[in-house]
């Protein structure tokens, strides 16, 4: 298959090598890298044209917006267009609506499972669009990932990612708190974690992704907090969910909340660039407000 692949950071770079691996004919575009060993185009328009799949990997809505100005009129009626950014509800609905007048079938597939998914082939795509545009992509989705979820319509792949994202981010800021507490209680860590992790309190934020160094498995804890899945992103993703509560008139307190205090991690207390279970560190230092 000729696959186009627009947006090659951190996530991209490594979907398309696997691809690549599988016997696919890449031609990339990037505004910022050329990473070796991938056939870059010259513009946005060149990467999508006469493709079979063209799969986008971008940071924002604004951006794929533009993107997919730029490339349907250069892709044939049949052809797909796969994206796997995680953007606002509505832009990927905006973005369905515009692929089918142009006879074009779309996928808005989000992923889970950071740079070591994308690098081992092992996301999990949360999917949404028509049947036949999900049966066309799966086959891609085999390759890069170990699951892929039909969701629904245009924008329930969006829609999984944002409520999946608002439960972690606010599950990891409980268990950070968690451990803070126990520190000046004097609980020590591994038995705080022996304890949870085999209790009701269990959750993947404490027994796959422990945000205390040198308990439970590798985590980004123990490399100093660089970023398996960056604070940043965990706010951009907390923010989208708001977005979308205030479009349909939810009430997510403890959404919101998580936004707020991602917020003040990564823009005024020196946490961008930082994993998101670097909340621990930030709290141990605390006082009760």
């Amino acid at each position: 298959m000729k696959i186009g692949f627009i947006g090659l950071g951190n996530m991209g770079v490594p979907m398309a090598r696997t691809l690549m691996a599988a016997g696919h004919t890449i031609t990339g575009f990037d505004v910022a890298t050329a990473p070796e060993g991938i056939f870059m185009a010259q513009s946005v328009a060149e990467a999508g044209a006469d493709q079979d799949t063209v799969i986008t990997m971008l940071p924002n809505g604004e951006i794929l917006q533009s993107v997919v100005g730029d490339i349907l009129p250069g892709m044939a009626p049949g052809t797909l267009l796969l994206d796997c950014s995680t953007v606002d509800v509505a832009v990927a609905r905006a973005a369905a609506g515009a692929a089918a007048a142009a006879h074009v079938l779309f996928v808005d597939a989000p992923v889970s499972g950071g740079v070591g998914g994308a690098a081992a082939g092992t996301l999990t795509f949360m999917a949404g669009g028509s049947e036949e545009a999900f049966m066309v992509a799966e086959p891609l989705f085999g390759i890069m990932g170990q699951r892929a979820v039909h969701c629904g319509a245009a924008g329930a792949g969006q829609a999984a990612k944002i409520c999946n994202n608002m439960i972690l981010g606010a599950t990891m800021i409980a268990t950070c708190e968690a451990f803070a507490l126990a520190d000046r209680l004097g609980l020590d860590r591994q038995a705080m974690f022996d304890v949870v992790s085999t209790s009701s309190g269990y959750s993947w934020s404490m027994n796959a992704y422990c945000p205390a160094p040198g308990v439970g498995p590798q985590s980004p804890a123990d490399n100093g907090y660089r970023p398996g899945f960056s604070a940043d992103l965990m706010l951009k993703d907390l923010r989208l969910s708001q977005t979308a509560a205030r479009e349909v008139n939810a009430d997510t307190p403890m959404g919101r909340r998580a936004a707020e205090i991602y917020a003040d991690f990564v823009e005024t207390e020196n946490g961008a660039g930082k994993d998101f279970s670097a909340l621990l560190p930030r709290f141990e230092t605390r006082g009760r407000k």
